[in-house]
């Protein structure tokens, strides 16, 4: 670790001296892309966070919504990009930990998980790698803790080969009573660490995260990678619910980025005092440890919790019955300045403030993305049906989903498979509809529209189940800001997304910035992963699979615009991301209606691979589908806002959206279990659910 010479002059003409070893390199970590979002962080005011419903918004560990007066959410999100590259099991189990301990830092109890993945070429020996480890460490680790991973997003893309990404979001619940922040409080509070011991793991991994990765980044940087335990985690899981419930934590922090020297000198600034720490008082689990080491490394399942004098051995008699590490390792003061002392000597003595918030913004320089012509392909129809509903993007994900525990703490009332999972709020007789995800493919072709398309599809998939889009959190994937092309495409990429979802009305309340994911294989492409919320009355929901002798209506109409589509992806070509509409909020919320009338027997929306994937899905044994459609662009054209309803009162359909938007007649369902569509001048398709199902199986086939 090394701090850049502009910085370091930053800090001497700040301290009015050389900084420490252990100032330098709390410095640079701090104030790294990771940490301190040096350069997104000008990009950010473009989103739109306030709302009747945000208790909490940017700038904590976690959100806060009200999902009525007497229940919250808390909702974040994160990335574990680079640590997945170099150590998939670890890096994507560290960061469901993470993501939890968030939510802990809160106040709240984590009831569900979402993993939105990103890999390169399927057919690629190391993609398939990076895809098994990373699943089975998100797999193993949420099994464990009991939290159900219930949603998400599996893409496959040439771009994503040397710099995998793993971006995970968590849920869980509270009340107004149990509401914790970072803010420290009061001087002469103790501040406590609660959880794991102390090693050198993940050290440096806030500066790690921060550049590219190396060609040799798989052995060089192991050790910048974080070792998971998920049974002590579940174990702080549960003191962490005793300790809210009994009112003993003033404020807490979860030890993430940066370690200890991150949580604390941030808890310290964000409530404008300081703090004084005995860096020897922590617990360790390994010998000879240097005050750098205690104060940056990462070791997971740890908890920095603000407690009263008095409170103090209550507190250790928590950690004590749920046989977790206990120390108290120093108080808040009201000096301002963050203090650590070790072996007599003290080590850092730096203002609060300006080590957790002081870091300067970069100005970059930028080029503005632009779209592609329009350069078709000419394969035939069938050719061109069955490659892209065997696609890999498009494939069933049931061999990733399987293998998580999506139905633990018996809160899933709508499992995976479908367009948004329903958690049963029970207490508010409530269901959370849960989204996650994004496009690559859109995003690459169109940064803005692309981006915009993501916030238009996450909430299509929420109104799809019925449910009214309430917020949403966003982790920013990019590649190295310094290069102007990919900085464009990033900038593009972020005011896109916060106009779609402001277009939307939906709150973005939080969210994560992960650049420099770069490697020699290049930049990846820009990626806006979106995790939203909804909520409905009631649990139930329609179901994406048909029922069978009704009449099936496309709500949005036909598009003949296929850029970003994996039709061109699969068979070669180019052209413009379909236009979108300028207000969609009217759509969503009409959608959303009508999901609930009685009528409605099925819905799905339409997105990656267009409505060729989209009926597919729809087609079981007992139910088929007799479509048409105009032409073969009709088919494959992937604009979002649009939705397939089964419906026993088609006339009732086409009022409810009258202006709104246009819905034509697709064909009718059947029983016969058998998928025809029609395609005016270009020939007609037909094939049997269990044809269509060995089409889908793309990735179990592979895997299993």
């Amino acid at each position: 670790m090394s701090l850049p010479d502009s910085d370091r002059d930053l800090v001497v003409d700040a301290l009015e001296r050389e900084p420490t070893t252990a100032e330098a390199a709390l410095f640079e970590n701090l104030w790294s892309e990771h940490c301190a979002y040096r350069s997104s962080r000008p990009l950010l005011s473009g989103f739109d966070s306030a709302g009747e419903q945000v208790i909490v918004g940017p700038g904590d560990d976690a959100a806060i919504v009200a999902i009525d007066e007497d229940t919250y959410v808390a909702f974040g999100i994160e990335s574990h990009n680079h640590p997945s590259y170099v150590d998939p099991y670890d890096g994507a189990a560290t960061g469901v930990g993470g993501i939890v301990r968030d939510i802990l830092s809160m106040g709240a109890y984590p009831i569900a998980l979402t993993d939105s993945i990103y890999f390169g070429d399927f057919d690629r020996e190391h993609s398939r790698y990076l895809l098994e480890g990373v699943v089975e460490g998100i797999g193993d680790y949420g099994n464990s803790i009991g939290v159900p991973t219930v949603r998400g997003s599996t893409q496959f893309h040439e771009k994503y080969e040397g710099n995998p990404l793993v971006n995970v979001s968590c849920v869980g619940l509270l009340d107004e009573d149990r509401l914790v922040t970072a803010d420290a409080k009061e001087p002469g509070n103790k501040l406590v660490l609660v959880g794991n011991a102390t090693g050198r793991d993940g050290l440096g991994g806030a500066s790690f995260a921060s550049e590219d990765l190396s060609e040799d980044a798989e052995t060089e940087d192991r050790p910048a990678v974080q070792v998971g335990d998920p049974y002590t985690e579940k174990l702080l899981i549960e003191a962490n619910e005793e300790l809210v419930t009994e009112g003993l934590v003033e404020a807490a922090r979860d030890l993430g980025a940066a370690g200890l020297g991150g949580a604390t000198s941030e808890m310290a600034a964000k409530g404008e005092l300081g703090c004084d720490i005995d860096l020897n008082s922590v617990h360790l689990r390994e010998t000879g440890m240097n005050a750098t080491e205690i104060l940056l490394a990462e070791s997971q399942e740890r908890m920095a919790y603000e407690v009263r004098p008095e409170n103090v051995e209550a507190v250790e008699s928590v950690a004590d019955r749920f046989d977790l590490g206990f120390s108290v390792i120093g108080e808040m003061t009201d000096t301002g300045r963050y203090v650590c002392h070790f072996d007599g000597e003290t080590v850092v003595d730096v203002p609060a403030t300006f080590v957790a918030d002081g870091a300067p913004m970069n100005d970059l320089p930028s080029i503005e993305p632009t779209q592609p012509e329009r350069d078709l392909p000419d394969a035939d129809l069938e050719t061109a049906f069955e490659t892209v509903v065997s696609s890999p993007n498009t494939a069933s994900k049931r061999w990733v989903y399987r293998q998580y525990d999506h139905e633990v703490g018996t809160r899933t009332a709508l499992l995976p498979g479908d367009d948004a999972a329903i958690m049963a709020i029970r207490e508010a007789e409530t269901g959370l509809a849960i989204s996650a995800g994004a496009n690559p493919g859109w995003t690459e072709t169109a940064p803005y529209d692309g981006a915009r398309a993501v916030a238009i599809e996450n909430a299509t998939n929420i109104a799809a189940k019925g449910a009214t889009p309430l917020a949403a959190v966003d982790c920013l994937n990019g590649g190295n800001p310094e290069k102007p092309d990919v900085y464009g495409d990033f900038s593009a990429m972020v005011d896109g997304l916060a106009d779609g979802c402001s277009t939307l009305d939906i709150p973005v309340v939080g969210g994560n910035v992960s650049l420099y994911n770069d490697s020699v294989e290049g930049p990846i492409p820009p990626t806006p992963t979106l995790s939203m919320i909804g909520v409905k009355d009631g649990y139930d929901a329609p179901p994406l699979s048909l029922s069978g002798e009704a009449a099936l209506l496309l709500v949005g109409g036909h598009v003949d615009q296929v850029g970003g589509s994996e039709y061109l992806a699969q068979l070669g070509g180019t052209d413009e991301f379909p236009t979108l509409p300028e207000d969609p909020g009217d759509v969503i919320s009409t959608l959303a209606n009508v999901a609930n009338e009685s009528t409605t027997l099925a819905i799905h929306d339409v997105s990656d691979g267009g409505l060729a994937v989209t009926v597919a899905e729809m087609v079981t044994e007992d139910a088929g589908a007799d479509v048409s459609v105009p032409d073969r662009l009709a088919l494959f054209a992937e604009a979002p806002g649009r939705a397939v309803v089964e419906t026993t009162d088609p006339e009732a359909v086409k009022a409810a959206f009258d202006v709104i938007a246009p819905v034509v007649d697709l064909g009718r369902s059947t029983s016969d279990g058998r998928l025809s569509i029609a395609v005016d001048d270009d020939g007609d398709l037909e094939y049997d659910a269990t044809r269509i199902a060995a089409f889908r199986s793309t990735l179990e086939s592979a895997l299993d």
